[in-house]
């Protein structure tokens, strides 16, 4: 057997649990036929990932089916040519290819723009998530050896993997509870992302910590001196705040790292419940608590299970420090989260546990069936799942956990669709209350109900933080007012069109929503009305897709000239060759050296036409830029201007180049504007090759940037997202 995996097989063996040596072998040595002769960035075989991922998924208790899928998670996705998840399901059975499935990303499906296909891949591990939590489990195992391994990557590759992960996978790791997973993600990840940063609190943690390095030690001895008088049998752990919580902290709440209280704190491991009480007493006894300091999580959990009680005191030296009591039960929930069932329970029975505690996934999974728009998908899993909660109770006592900023509505729709849906108004503590009342921790809510109510409003949807509650609005008004939505559908669209500034007949505009239903997948147009009606697609978001049909069926044709002699006619009726090496064909030729005319700056998408420059060769212009119809005007020879027009790969986006555009955008002007737009254009994967502003007035600017896209659709999806920021008055293009 290959040394490769004896760290592996020993970790299996300490854990004492009923391990598959056999099949986890046989994956081991699959995996490594599949992946021989491929490397790693760092130069090491690339068999070395999947054997340290599978080791952390051991480190978590893990099922054999988990090891066998961590050894093969890669294989499909990178080994394609060889194997498929038809020979992973005959050699290792139905589970490890589920598992298998779920975790290999959708490369081989067209998207608009990284970005799209990024949150199909999200959207594709959180539905495989809802049917089988181990595969979170190991993608988070695999991005955590991806982080540690980072520094061979490109910086630019090292900043995005950063920012994703500690966008999208510290945050899941923390809603399910698996804290040293969570916290481990967040630091690798801020080392990347801000290093000053990072290494300034690291520096300012060593040089406090030296300063008062006896001080949990003697806090920690009197403890335990007090708690052995009390005959409670504890285990007893001093620590230090981690980089990143003290970053966070002092960013959120503009602090020094001076003033950052609970730096230090103290973590009390007992046996029993009632021993966590009797602990805390004894600490309150013991010294000077401080006022709003105290929670307790055990009487009210959080919603990824964790349960423990915090409290802050102030130490005899003055210094403040944080306590908190949990029971080893608890303890091992907050370190490893739900995966806490499979590493102290069988599969079988940790699987029963963890149905109960996920109705989360299986909510949000279910909430967007209905979404067709991937960004409304990503904005709903900012908020359900990486959001800090809001703690409410029912009238008879029960503890509901929604997302900060959430209103009364989303509370009833929480409770059930039909309170929902007959609710005619709100108490918060016996006191009448507006619908859209945001709620605070510790309120009681109460939902008054009615069935002659008539039903939601569409207003709801811009009210409701969740979007549990927005899909069950969206369902009603699907079911109940089709008609309704069609007309709206409509006239959002209609009104979208008018934008454009060009006229256009019926047919005209029924060709256009007929071509956009085919390219949205849907049957009919009035699905597609209908979808916008009652608020599963946004008009903004099919802006991109309107206006390339609006473009093909209204805007008339640049107005063709007369050719001057038989050659012309000649070279316009050359048959297109059938391989394309350019982006362009021109007249017919492909692979013309050819450059793009800065005066217009094409896209793929635009109408061409070709100019032949004395000297410089064949210039790319749009079909309606001025200048060529200056030359034209000013009996420019006609022989000189050439029929051009796209590769059809180039206008779908299925290449790797980019092309510059130029916008112009006119906002009120704010400290955070300049802010909110590159940090929009970030999420987009967009690069800003030139910014330059203009103050028009006190409370107006004019901004002109040059941006890297890939075609007319995707600069549309880029001109619709920049006009949701809250300044944003305009967006052009030059």
């Amino acid at each position: 057997m290959d040394t490769g995996i004896e760290k592996l097989l020993f970790i299996l063996e300490k854990a004492g649990k009923n391990y598959d040596i056999f099949k986890i072998k046989q994956a081991y040595l699959y995996a490594a036929e599949l992946h021989e002769g491929q490397f790693r960035q760092s130069g090491e075989a690339y068999i070395s990932h999947p054997i340290a991922v599978a080791e952390i998924a051991a480190g978590l208790g893990l099922d054999t089916d988990s090891i066998c899928a961590a050894l093969l998670h890669d294989t499909v996705e990178d080994c394609a040519e060889k194997v498929n998840l038809d020979e992973i399901r005959r050699r290792f059975g139905p589970v490890v290819a589920e598992l298998v499935d779920g975790l290999t990303k959708m490369n081989n499906i067209p998207f608009a723009d990284k970005e799209e296909q990024s949150v199909e891949n999200l959207r594709k591990m959180l539905i495989a998530m809802s049917k089988d939590i181990r595969v979170i489990f190991i993608k988070l195992c695999d991005r955590l050896h991806n982080m540690r391994t980072l520094d061979a990557k490109p910086e630019h590759k090292r900043r995005i993997t950063a920012l994703e992960t500690m966008n999208v996978y510290a945050p899941l790791a923390h809603r399910l509870g698996m804290q040293r997973i969570k916290h481990e993600l967040e630091n690798l990840s801020l080392s990347y992302l801000d290093p000053i940063g990072y290494n300034e609190v690291y520096n300012d943690i060593e040089r406090k910590y030296g300063i008062n390095r006896n001080f949990i030690e003697k806090a920690r001895e009197q403890i335990a001196e007090k708690l052995t008088e009390y005959n409670i049998h504890f285990q007893l752990e001093g620590r230090v705040k981690s980089v990143y919580s003290i970053y966070r902290k002092m960013y959120n709440q503009n602090k020094s790292f001076d003033e950052i209280y609970d730096f230090y704190a103290l973590r009390i491991i007992v046996d029993t419940e009632l021993e966590c009480y009797t602990a805390l007493g004894v600490i309150h006894d013991m010294f000077r608590s401080m006022p709003g300091r105290f929670k307790d999580y055990i009487s009210t959990p959080k919603p990824n299970l964790y349960r423990s009680l915090h409290t802050t005191v102030i130490g005899r030296d003055g210094i403040p420090f944080e306590v908190q009591i949990r029971t080893w039960e608890m303890h091992h929930v907050a370190e490893y989260g739900i995966a806490a069932h499979w590493k102290y329970k069988s599969g079988e029975e940790a699987g029963g546990d963890i149905d109960k505690k996920l109705e989360w996934v299986a909510n949000l999974v279910e909430t967007e069936q209905d979404t067709h728009d991937p960004d409304e998908f990503l904005r709903a899993l900012k908020i359900d799942i990486f959001q800090d909660e809001t703690f409410v109770f029912t009238p008879k006592g029960d503890v509901i956990a929604l997302p900060q900023g959430s209103t009364v509505i989303d509370f009833a729709y929480n409770i059930h669709s039909q309170v929902g849906n007959k609710m005619i108004g709100g108490k918060i503590n016996g006191m009448i209350v507006p619908i859209d009342r945001v709620l605070q921790n510790g309120e009681i809510v109460e939902i008054l109900t009615s069935n002659t109510s008539r039903g939601p409003s569409r207003d709801w949807l811009k009210i409701v933080r969740t979007s549990e509650a927005k899909n069950k609005i969206r369902q009603w008004f699907k079911k109940e007012k089709r008609t309704e939505n069609i007309a709206v559908g409509r006239s959002e669209i209609d009104r979208e069109c008018k934008h454009y500034g060009i006229s256009y007949t019926d047919a005209q505009f029924n060709t256009i929503i007929t071509n956009v239903t085919k390219r949205l997948g849907l049957h009919e147009v009035d699905d597609l009305y209908n979808t916008i009606g009652y608020g599963g697609l946004s008009v903004q978001k099919i802006a991109g897709k309107l206006r390339d049909e609006f473009d093909r069926v209204v805007t008339p044709e640049p107005p063709a000239e007369p050719p001057r002699d038989a050659s012309q006619v000649a070279i316009s009726q050359k048959p297109r060759t059938v391989r394309h090496t350019g982006s362009v064909i021109v007249d017919g030729v492909d692979g013309c050296q050819v450059k793009f005319a800065k005066c217009c700056n094409p896209l793929p998408g635009d109408k061409l036409i070709a100019f032949v420059t004395k000297g410089f060769g064949i210039s790319i212009h749009k079909a309606d830029c001025p200048n060529i119809a200056e030359k034209r005007a000013n009996g420019e020879d006609m022989t000189r201007f050439k029929r051009a027009e796209w590769v059809d790969e180039f206008i779908a986006g299925q290449q790797s180049r980019t092309f510059e555009a130029v916008l112009h955008i006119t906002a009120l002007n704010s400290y955070t504007l300049i802010a909110e737009i590159t940090m929009a254009l970030a999420d987009m994967r967009v690069a800003i090759l030139q910014m330059s502003s203009q103050n028009k007035s006190d409370n107006e600017v004019n901004i002109t940037m040059t941006i890297g896209c890939k075609n007319l659709e995707h600069l549309y999806s880029i001109q619709a997202r920049l006009r949701t920021i809250r300044d944003v008055e305009r967006v052009t293009r030059s």
